[in-house]
Order: C-alpha cells, then sequence, then structure tokens
C-alpha cells in the first residue's frame, strides 16, 4: 500500500516537474539581435517604444538593437554578421540579392518621404543646386529616391558636389549652413524645422510624381528584413517579430504624446512637442507596418524606379519579397 501511494505521489510529481519545465520554456523570451541606424532614423523610432513597452516580450521576444551608420550597417548585414535590420530599405536589399546575398524584405515600416532643404538665398528650384555642395547619406535608399525625384523634374544630383556624410552629421550641416543644401528624412526634418525655422524645402513634387510613376500612393521604403537561414532556422519567429513592432506602431499613432517621451527622452519640450505633432499628422512621417507580401506590387515599383536610373543593375529575383502572408 504504501510503495503504491510512493509510486502515485512520484508520477503526479514527475507530471508537475514536466509541465513546469514546458511552461518555462514556452515563456522564455527567443532573443534576437537586430542592427538599426543610429538616430536621428526611423530605424531607430520604434526600438525604444518596443523595449519600454516591452512588446517583444509580449510576443515571446527580447530584441536587442544594435545601432549602426548607413555604411556600416549595410557592409555588416550583407556580411550576415546581422541576420535580422531594422533599417532595411528596399533598394540596398534588391542590390544585395543581386551580388548573391540571400536577404528578404519580410515587412514595411515607414513609407518614403524625404527632402532636400537650403538657407542659401540664391537656391531656390533643384536646378539651382547646378555647382552646389549638397550634404547627404549617401548609402541610403532615401538619397536614392531623392536622385529619382530630382531626375524626374530634370535635376541630375551629379550636377552638384555631393558631401557623404552620416544621418547624424546631416543635421549639423543644415544647422550651421554648412552646405548649400542638405538631404533630410524624418524624424530628423522635424528636428531641424523646430530648431531652425527659416530653413527652406526644395519642391520634389513627391506625391504626384509618385502616383503618376507606381499607380499607387503607396511606397513603401523601409522595413525589417533578415537573411534566408535566419528564416529557415527560426520560421517561427517572424510572425512574433511583425505582431512587435506592429503592435508599437499602434501604440505609437494612439498615444503620441507618450512616444515621442520615449524617442526623444534627452529632447527640448519643443522638439518633443514636434514629434508629437509628426506622429499626429503621420503625412510625412508615413509610419506604416504592413506585411511584404500584401504590398508586393508597390515594392516592385520601388525596384523600377532604381532600375530607371542605374542603381540596380537588373531586379532582383521575387525571393527577395517574403511571401507569407503576416498577422
Amino acid at each position: 500500500m504504501m510503495i503504491s501511494t510512493v509510486m502515485r505521489w512520484c508520477a503526479a510529481l514527475a507530471v508537475v516537474v514536466v509541465a513546469a519545465g514546458a511552461a518555462w520554456a514556452q515563456g522564455a523570451p527567443a532573443k534576437v539581435t537586430i542592427a538599426i541606424f543610429g538616430p536621428p532614423s526611423l530605424g531607430s523610432f520604434l526600438p525604444p517604444v518596443i523595449k519600454a513597452r516591452k512588446f517583444d516580450i509580449g510576443n515571446g521576444l527580447d530584441l536587442s538593437f544594435v545601432e549602426r551608420p548607413p555604411d556600416a550597417y549595410a557592409v555588416q548585414f550583407n556580411s550576415g554578421e546581422f541576420q535580422v535590420g531594422g533599417s532595411a530599405s528596399a533598394l540596398i536589399l534588391a542590390n544585395a540579392r543581386n551580388r548573391g546575398v540571400r536577404v528578404v524584405y519580410l515587412f514595411n515600416l515607414f513609407d518614403f518621404w524625404g527632402a532636400l532643404v537650403t538657407s542659401n538665398n540664391e537656391v531656390r528650384t533643384l536646378k539651382d543646386l547646378v555647382g552646389k555642395e549638397i550634404a547627404a547619406a549617401r548609402g541610403t535608399t532615401n538619397f536614392v529616391m531623392i536622385d529619382w525625384f530630382a531626375r524626374r523634374q530634370g535635376f541630375d544630383l551629379s550636377k552638384a558636389a555631393v558631401l557623404n556624410t552620416a544621418p547624424a552629421g546631416l543635421m549639423s550641416y543644415a544647422m550651421a549652413g554648412r552646405a548649400d543644401a542638405v538631404h533630410l528624412w524624418e524624424p530628423g526634418y522635424t528636428q531641424l524645422v523646430t530648431k531652425k525655422p527659416t530653413v527652406r524645402t526644395l519642391d520634389l513634387d513627391i506625391k504626384r510624381q509618385w502616383k503618376r510613376f507606381a499607380g499607387s500612393e503607396a511606397m513603401p521604403y523601409l522595413g525589417v528584413a533578415a537573411h534566408e537561414g535566419w528564416i529557415k532556422q527560426n520560421p517561427k519567429l517572424v510572425e512574433p517579430l511583425y505582431r512587435t513592432y506592429k503592435a508599437a506602431a499602434e501604440w505609437v499613432l494612439k498615444n503620441p504624446g507618450g512616444a515621442a517621451d520615449l524617442i526623444l527622452p534627452k529632447g527640448s519640450n519643443d522638439a518633443r512637442l514636434a514629434i508629437k505633432l509628426l506622429i499626429e499628422s503621420n503625412d510625412r512621417l508615413a509610419l506604416n507596418v504592413v506585411g511584404a507580401a500584401e504590398i508586393r506590387k508597390e515594392i516592385e515599383s520601388v525596384f523600377e524606379a532604381g532600375l530607371s536610373i542605374k542603381n540596380l543593375d537588373k531586379l532582383p529575383d521575387p525571393g527577395v519579397i517574403y511571401s507569407l502572408p503576416l498577422k
């Protein structure tokens, strides 16, 4: 009788231990390291919200974000040093894929918006930049698209002297007027206008030109990508990763003031107010988290634009766009 009781007790204990172990295993978040551009950049826009609000933990992930300037980001992501990239622009991925680097655009975060700003009174239109200096982050898709939009209006940026610098340095160029024009995008553009409201923005006719070319207002620009090997090894992490970013984006749009505090914790009250207003309008920010499979046609239009100005030597194979729907 006692032996039978002990055996039943041991069996019950074993079930409890196994159940506890399974629960622990299920509750342990999967660690994922993601390379991103350093601030101010769109790639660094959502990460502080994700970590502060623990959207990653809520989706079974523990994300670590590592900041890199654009050129270093491209090299280290394409080499596979980082298997997942959170500042993944469509054209950089397409170029990498054409060179045999098996990278995949998983989902979009932001649609395109960019600008050329100036404080030079002699520069009123794009054509006034002939022979002038432009400070730009040449290694970004944003700059390539600026070049594409400029050419649509008859101005080739090769007719100006383009000074390459990291995104963080562009603000200094614009504030000091050290170049005739400066290439910027959000959130750096809003931060600049807050500090220097006299700066002028040259007209690139973005919405009209893109609708005429692509037949759509959506212009996928920057998202999250991964190497095929990582996707094959971690097929069940793609959707939680998407849901993490999606939840963060939804929270940001519903809580613009709180988001501004997290995104710009050391900024001035005016700077945080500007970020809050940027989020509320979402016009230039263009936050749009959507699975790549849902916007394949629009992504392919971006590739066509890159091909038209020889940023791409050919269109990438279809595998560059993640084919499974995400929800």
